[in-house]
């Protein structure tokens, strides 16, 4: 079990990892040997009632497509979604996230939106930076406005979801077999 995620389970077995994440009733597995999977699949089987899907497609919002040699995962689904829930299948799509220009502040004098609709953008934009590193410091920089947000705040977030509609198809494409390492800093360890 992990210390950080008590939901996800990894084993090492030689060079072969194993990984098992639960959500509520779902459990979904994978591993770099495919005997490891049918093995634990039958186990899991006999042990409790319960239906094999196969191979992982579409999980919490997130699109898998597994092919020969590479991977992708994506949003596209939950974006268009997102679009029709805050209506705006009709605005033009925006080539950036945000404006070179965009100097967003508290905006003290400006009029105020309303903060349920807001809240709800921004949840919404922070889900989707599972797959799109592409808009994560504008998410957050926009996210800092939600207890007291302008007009100025909501068109920057508007801006963002114009943004997702025309690149609803834009995600995270994993190579198999690449070998590389992802590498985390706190500021006090980059620092120090």
């Amino acid at each position: 079990m992990e210390k950080v995620d008590a939901t996800l389970f990894t084993k090492k077995l030689g060079n072969d990892l194993f990984v098992m994440q639960i959500y509520v009733d779902d459990i979904i597995f994978g591993s770099t040997n495919q005997y490891f999977c049918e093995v634990f699949g039958r186990m899991m089987a006999n042990e409790f009632e319960m239906s094999m899907i196969g191979e992982l497609s579409y999980f919490l919002g997130l699109q898998i497509k597994e092919m020969k040699n590479d991977t992708f995962v994506s949003q596209g689904k939950q974006m268009k979604d997102m679009i029709k829930k805050f209506e705006m299948q009709e605005a033009k799509p925006m080539s950036t996230p945000m404006g070179t220009n965009d100097q967003l502040g508290s905006d003290a004098s400006g009029n105020m939106v309303d903060q349920k609709l807001y809240r709800s953008m921004i949840g919404s934009l922070l889900y989707i930076t599972a797959s799109r590193p592409d808009v994560i410091f504008s998410v957050c920089k926009c996210a800092r406005y939600q207890a007291s947000p302008r007009e100025s705040h909501l068109k920057a977030t508007k801006r963002l979801l114009w943004y997702l509609k025309g690149t609803h198809d834009v995600g995270l494409w994993y190579l198999k077999g690449s070998n590389f390492e992802l590498i985390g800093y706190l500021d006090s360890d980059y620092g120090g």
